[in-house]
């Protein structure tokens, strides 16, 4: 990802407001209009020399000449050298990396600064080099003529270069510290960090420093005041500015250059002095970077949020949408960030997003998918269950009873017995069909086969008078049977809750019919009273003489759960028993019963 947050830096640096020129840096730019002027390149000592003198006179806090003199170029190389001996504000140059270029003879060490630049793997400078060891002499130090040209500028104002205080191995001038770059700093990855090297945060803008060239200074050589109002007080950076010279340095961290993408060597050194300086007086940022620590929990902080938006989605199309919503949001943050002078992880942390995001709703739809197959084979198995319940078992039921008591005669027992063959192989067929259609239909016990589109009214007339003509020993000496039940507006109940309440009405008939011995009485009705409908189901048999709960029990406390309601079962007094299922058709409590069915279905 380096090369990504290389990319990304340069972009947000581009994308800051323009600022304005700073005064306190002027660069007079030898151009090819001085050249041509001239006549030669490299320029000789004796103009040099004589511009020198002349920036003297209007008394510059600090001169850098941003060209090489390791060797006399004549004419005038003994003026130039009275010049460098005159003038003790001036910085000359040298290189030390790779190739060592060295600086004009006879001058102290404090008045030399090397100009080396460090260019990354994609040929772009983010770093500026400040102070390394000498390579010819590693117990020597040598210092940048951007960090020589600050230091004399900011001891005028009382400001001394030192050690860090937080860093031991940095730099200080005053109270600010200058971070020091390390091997994986920002989007950097395991790159040497020798010496002392700062990232760069470029001034913003086409021209960020006031430029003259050599016939500027001679035009306006006349007017001493306006010279004067130039340099006085000032950092002056001397240097070549002709394309054809081609001393470039690399950038794309800044807008709208000319040309694109390059700003010249002795521009290069304006904008570190600039960044130092403004930063110590100004108190403008310098670009930082968190801990690796920092970064790691940054990065894995937005990987959990994909995470935690997958599961709070739980749609594809709702992800992919708060996906991006967060991505923008990451870049704002991380803009925002480096107009703050911070460089945090943009590139990793958007990655992490983007992938989590779409493997976790991919695995997430999967697991959906897996658990919606699960609960509707759950379903079906229940579903089956209850039909088979309600039909064959009941019969299995009775002809045991029968087989145990010694009272069924054996042309009776194979008359039973076929009819337990026939429900069986009818409960297949339905289930076969159901499996086709299993919204709209539900079979009895008795093999009728209810249209759920019905009122539930209708509906459970048929579940009350097919029910009853069953053959159940205890329905033989029933002698008033009766029912009402009350309507419920079609759009309090959906179909799968219509099968529920059939097939509860129909579990208690069963009920009244194996057990309620001696019964006579039996009712059925369904009341509506404030918002409540009341299933109730009424019997003067002999009553409840077990705390067991049964299938059949379990399955009617099952289907008041899933209609939110409450079921009861008990004695009315020495004789008889009553069950009540009561559930609300209210409004709210039907959409929020009728949510969780359809989310059991799919």
């Amino acid at each position: 990802m380096q090369f990504i947050e290389w990319v990304t830096l340069d972009s947000f640096l581009c994308l800051r407001p323009s600022e304005s020129i700073d005064e306190r840096v002027v660069i007079v730019g030898i151009d090819e209009q001085d050249i041509r002027r001239i006549r030669n390149y490299p320029i000789p000592d004796r103009e040099i020399a004589k511009l020198l003198r002349t920036l003297q006179k209007y008394q510059p806090r600090v001169i850098g000449l941003d060209i090489v003199r390791d060797i006399p170029v004549e004419p005038g190389h003994a003026e130039l050298v009275a010049a460098f001996k005159d003038i003790k504000n001036l910085i000359a140059v040298e290189k030390v990396l790779p190739e060592v270029i060295k600086p004009p003879p006879d001058l102290p060490s404090e008045q030399i600064g090397f100009a080396d630049v460090l260019s990354d793997d994609d040929g772009k400078v983010r770093r500026a080099i400040l102070g390394t060891k000498r390579p010819e002499d590693d117990k020597k130090y040598a210092f940048s003529l951007p960090l020589r040209l600050a230091e004399t500028y900011l001891k005028v104002e009382g400001i001394e270069l030192s050690n860090g205080i937080g860093d031991r191995d940095t730099m200080r001038f005053g109270s600010t510290e200058l971070p020091r770059f390390l091997p994986n700093s920002g989007g950097y990855v395991r790159t040497d960090d020798f010496g002392v090297q700062l990232l760069l945060n470029y001034r913003n803008g086409q021209e960020g420093f006031r430029t003259l060239s050599l016939k500027d200074i001679n035009d306006i050589e006349t007017n001493p005041n306006l010279l004067r109002d130039a340099f006085s007080g000032r950092i002056v950076l001397i240097g070549v500015t002709a394309p054809s010279i081609k001393d470039f340095i690399n950038t794309s961290a800044i807008a709208n250059l000319q040309p694109p993408g390059k700003i010249y060597g002795v521009e290069f050194n304006a904008h570190v002095v600039s960044e130092i300086v403004s930063a110590v007086l100004n108190g403008q940022p310098l670009l930082k970077t968190w801990s690796e620590g920092w970064e790691y929990l940054w990065i894995i902080g937005w990987g959990i949020l994909a995470i935690y938006l997958g599961r709070l989605t739980q749609s594809p199309l709702k992800n992919l949408v708060y996906v991006a919503v967060a991505s923008l949001s990451l870049v704002g943050i991380g803009y925002t960030f480096i107009v703050r002078g911070w460089w945090i992880p943009i590139a990793p942390a958007l990655l992490v997003l983007v992938i989590n995001g779409a493997i976790f709703s991919t695995f997430y739809q999967y697991d959906r998918f897996l658990r919606s197959q699960i609960e509707i084979r759950q379903h079906t198995i229940e579903r089956t269950f209850v039909v088979i319940h309600n039909g064959p078992l009941q019969t299995l039921a009775k002809i045991l009873r029968h087989v145990q008591d010694q009272d069924l005669e054996q042309d009776q027992l194979l008359e039973d017995l076929k009819n337990l063959n026939y429900e069986i192989r009818e409960v297949g067929e339905y289930l076969k069909l159901e499996a086709l259609d299993r919204e709209e239909s539900l079979r009895l016990g008795s093999g009728l086969i209810l249209d759920l589109k019905l009122p539930i009214r209708d509906l459970l007339y048929e579940v009350y008078s097919h029910t009853l003509q069953r053959n159940f020993p205890c329905f033989k000496t029933l002698k008033v049977k009766a029912y009402s039940f009350a309507p419920i507006e079609e759009q309090y109940l959906s179909i799968e809750q219509k099968r529920e309440l059939c097939q509860f009405l129909e579990e208690v008939l069963c009920n009244v019919g194996k057990h309620a011995k001696g019964v006579t009485r039996l009712s059925a009705t369904g009341k509506q009273s404030e918002g409540w409908y009341t299933l109730s189901i009424k019997d003067n048999g002999a009553g409840i003489h077990s705390c067991y709960e049964g299938q059949g029990t379990k399955q009617c406390l099952n289907i008041a759960r899933q209609l939110k309601g409450k079921f009861q079962r008990k004695s009315l007094g020495d004789k008889g028993t009553v069950c009540e299922l009561t559930w609300s058709i209210s409004s709210k409590n039907w959409i929020l019963a009728h949510i969780r069915h359809n989310t059991n279905l799919m």
